[in-house]
């Protein structure tokens, strides 16, 4: 499958009723945010395939699929993660002269309208958003992930460190109960909570 932008001629559809189809499959997509150019990069390239319906006067529907796969860090250890998307498409669209760059509305109807000004359409912004709104929020390589010592930041997955280990309850207790093996009980940083009075659960 060729590489190629997401871009779709509109240009017959608004002389004469019909309909306009593109395919293809794209390395990322360029986008705008804030003022500020943003590039959405896939693990690989992304197909995606959109169809463009004349519905009455100057709106259209389009219809279509996009199969981006994101590249993301696991929540835990921060490992990168190819997440696969299955994205389908579909959004009412209005031609208006005046629009410089194309963007999303709601409609009367309450639906979601893409309302553009130029026949030679980019349609990057829009698979951007709608991909970025189904992406989950966060994800893990593995769902057993140990992920990383909060103090050192090793990998628990791959090794253990000193931070890791666990001083048993029965230790505390002989530490408090004066074993000459270990600190008096008073020098032990847990000594004063040997009285508290906490509530049964």
């Amino acid at each position: 499958m060729t590489l190629t932008e997401p871009r779709i001629n509109l240009s017959a559809l608004l002389r004469a009723p019909g309909d306009a189809s593109i395919r293809g499959e794209t390395p990322n997509l360029r986008y705008e945010q804030g003022g500020e150019l943003q590039t959405l990069t896939f693990a690989v390239p992304a197909p995606f395939r959109v169809d463009v319906n004349t519905l009455q006067g100057n709106e259209f529907y389009l219809q279509g699929r996009f199969q981006p796969t994101l590249m993301m860090e696991c929540a835990r250890c921060l490992r990168p993660v190819e997440v696969p998307l299955d994205v389908p498409l579909g959004t009412l669209m209005r031609y208006a002269p005046s629009v410089e760059e194309p963007y999303l509305e709601e409609a009367d109807t309450g639906e979601e309208m893409l309302v553009f000004g130029h026949p030679d359409l980019d349609l990057s912004a829009y698979l951007a958003e709608t991909t970025l709104l189904v992406a989950p929020l966060s994800v893990l390589h593995d769902e057993a992930c140990k992920g990383l010592c909060q103090v050192c930041g090793t990998d628990l997955n791959e090794s253990t460190c000193a931070h890791q280990a666990r001083v048993p309850v029965e230790a505390l207790q002989s530490d408090m109960d004066g074993d000459p093996n270990v600190p008096h009980a008073t020098s032990h940083p847990f000594a004063a909570l040997r009285d508290l009075d906490l509530p049964d659960e």
